[in-house]
């Protein structure tokens, strides 16, 4: 347990290393109080748990196991008849008691540290606007969607590579597009107006003229300048309390009921529209039928070419019409698909949310039916081989991990085989671990490798040798 909580402690305090230096290009410079920067970091810490707490178990096998070893201690434990699994169990239970603990941390406290965090940086983004506005992504600031290469200066205020898409109020679809090769926002604490100076761009905006049939001409504006200056009103954004709290429909922040609940409403909307969709699109084609409704009976079959019955003219309208309704339909088709797959994105995240909290369960009792026997075969303690060991394993098992997550939210998989692959894939080896480690068998036999070679040499040696003779 001391060599376990030595271990949690180090590689905690290197993820949280890795949070600062992601964050500090946001955190600092930024006029935030010492206070805010603690809470930042402190809502921040629950969710490396997951990623530390198996690593540490890992590690701290290997090294407590390898301990023993090469110090001989398991040569005089099964000397008295003592097995590898009886000189586990103790830990085994301290593990399944380590599990549970961590089933409920995943369950309650990563939820609502994750609540907290989310609406922390929400609030510290309206309140300062320099770093809403992130680097490489586009930023929702006032009534502008604003995307930067690279910010410098001293509040970060000085803007190199700006893309600005102006959202549109009027509801006729206009859509407005500023760039600009650098700019600098310009803010006052007496007033809420923040002032963005953009230099050497151009504007681009599409009109969308008041005729339908003018639109297949697709008109815009477009001009260039050498200085351009954009007011945004931030009267509102400004009005921030850094207690608020509105953010709460994200699945990392529910729990087991949570996520049951909200996978339950979520599934039953997306059947819901897929439902009224198909039932909508055949009443548009008329495809539907009435099994109530009265049934006409024919005297005589319909023509078999519709067209040939009108004229010239009426035949064009009459194609128009329907290729118009047939484009329209595909239009219709192609939003609600997308729509369909965002939702399913949705539905397999919140599906992954949910397995999530019974992986790093399993994730425990694997490293360490990994780490221990592993320990024992490679006969080494301390941070040396150990810790190779130890990064290899955990940095395959993470990756797999990712990869399946990747895959699935993608609807590339199911959502349960890919929060578990990580952990499927890596049984075998704790088996075999385990399985090599009470039969007292090294972790590679070097006899099965070798043992080929050795008899194709022989048999080369008995040709040669008497062919040598008989010379």
């Amino acid at each position: 347990m001391g060599t376990f909580a030595t271990v949690f402690v180090i590689l905690f305090f290197v993820f949280i290393l890795q949070t600062v230096w992601l964050f500090i290009a946001e955190l600092a410079g930024k006029d935030l109080d010492f206070m805010m920067v603690i809470k930042f970091l402190a809502f921040s810490m629950p969710r490396i748990v997951p990623l530390v707490l198996p690593l540490s178990i890992l590690l701290s096998s290997i090294m407590s196991f390898g301990n023993l070893s090469e110090h001989y201690e398991f040569a005089a434990m099964k000397s008295s008849g003592i097995s590898l699994q009886r000189a586990m169990r103790s830990l085994t239970i301290a593990i399944a008691i380590l599990s549970v603990v961590a089933f409920f941390f995943a369950n309650n406290v990563i939820p609502y540290a994750e609540f907290k965090f989310i609406n922390f940086r929400k609030n510290i983004a309206q309140a300062k606007p320099a770093l809403a506005i992130a680097e490489g992504q586009f930023s929702d600031v006032g009534l502008y969607n604003i995307k930067v290469n690279k910010k410098s200066g001293e509040n970060g205020n000085h803007l190199t590579g700006i893309t600005i898409h102006q959202k549109n109020q009027n509801g006729d679809g206009s859509k407005t597009v500023i760039r600009a090769t650098d700019g600098e926002l310009i803010s006052s604490d007496k007033t809420s107006i923040l002032q963005l100076v953009l230099n050497d761009g151009n504007y681009y905006q599409d009109i969308v003229p008041k005729k339908y049939e003018d639109r297949d001409k697709l008109p815009f504006a477009k001009s260039s300048f050498k200085k351009y200056r954009i007011n945004i009103d931030l009267s509102q954004l400004n009005k921030v309390d850094t207690k608020d709290e509105t953010v709460s429909n994200t699945n990392s922040m529910l729990n087991v009921g949570d996520l049951k609940y909200t996978l339950d409403s979520l599934n039953k909307n997306r059947n819901a529209e897929i439902v009224s969709f198909s039932e909508n699109s055949g009443a548009r084609v008329g495809t539907l039928v009435d099994n109530n409704a009265p049934q006409i009976v024919k005297k005589k079959p319909l023509a078999k070419n519709l067209l040939a019955l009108f004229d010239n003219k009426k035949k064009v309208e009459i194609l128009k019409a329907a290729s118009s309704n047939v484009q329209s339909t595909l239009y219709t088709i192609d939003a609600t698909r997308n729509e369909l797959d965002n939702k399913k994105k949705n539905i397999n995240s919140h599906i992954l949310s949910l397995n999530d909290k019974f992986v790093i369960v399993y994730a425990c009792f694997l490293m360490f039916f990994i780490g221990a026997p592993l320990g024992a075969i490679i006969r080494k303690g301390g941070l040396g081989l150990p810790i190779v060991f130890a990064v290899l394993i955990f940095i395959s098992f993470h990756f797999i991990n990712t990869f399946g997550k990747r895959i699935s939210q993608e609807d590339g998989m199911s959502p349960f085989l890919g929060a578990w692959m990580s952990s499927i894939i890596l049984t075998p080896l704790a088996i075999l671990l385990t399985y090599r480690a009470t039969n007292d068998i090294g972790l590679i036999n070097m006899d099965v490798i070798l043992a080929p070679v050795q008899k194709v040499f022989q048999k080369v040696f008995q040709k040669i040798i008497p062919s040598q003779n008989k010379e």
